[in-house]
């Protein structure tokens, strides 16, 4: 059986909407999610000590379930993408935090696909960046850093969608 970790935001547990029903996704296609909950509150401030801190509970992690799992994160769960490409491991990135340079510097040593999800009103968004970085990309024009539109749930469909195109894609489970 295969296994997805679902890495948090900062703000909201691994059961916010867009954590949730990415995780979903995963489910649907036979895999155990393990959605973590943060030991803490990072350390502050921002920067690449965060890296540090959720990279070290994202090994507990992964130890803890071994194999080859599916990592999604969102935000701050971002941050474990050093671990990511450590360890060659298939993502989804959530929101990433690309405004910060050791994050764009842990995707940027992937050696698998991602894919990555944002919105071009989110402060830590670069759909530019993003092209870059992956062929995998959803950029939700006008969405905010949980995806959301103005009176719609069309950021959350469409990153549902995307998320099940891109483990299509990728051949996720194989």
């Amino acid at each position: 059986m295969a296994d997805a970790v679902v890495f948090p935001g900062g703000r909201s547990g691994p059961t916010s909407p867009l954590t949730m029903r990415a995780g979903e996704v995963a489910e649907r296609r036979g895999a155990r999610v393990h959605r973590h909950v943060w030991s803490g509150k990072p350390p502050m401030p921002w920067g690449p000590q965060v890296e540090q801190w959720a990279c070290g509970e994202a090994t507990a992690v992964l130890g803890a379930v071994g194999g080859r799992p599916l990592l999604i994160g969102k935000s701050l769960g971002n941050a474990a993408a050093a671990v990511a490409a450590e360890r060659s491991l298939p993502s989804v990135w959530l929101t990433p935090l690309l405004t910060e340079p050791w994050v764009v510097a842990a995707l940027g040593r992937a050696s698998v696909p991602f894919l990555l999800v944002g919105g071009t009103a989110d402060r830590w968004w670069d759909g530019t960046l993003a092209r870059r970085l992956s062929p995998h990309v959803l950029e939700v024009q006008d969405a905010d850093h949980d995806l959301r539109l103005p009176g719609s749930d069309e950021g959350l469909s469409r990153a549902v969608a995307a998320v099940e195109e891109f483990l299509d894609s990728i051949g996720w489970p194989g």
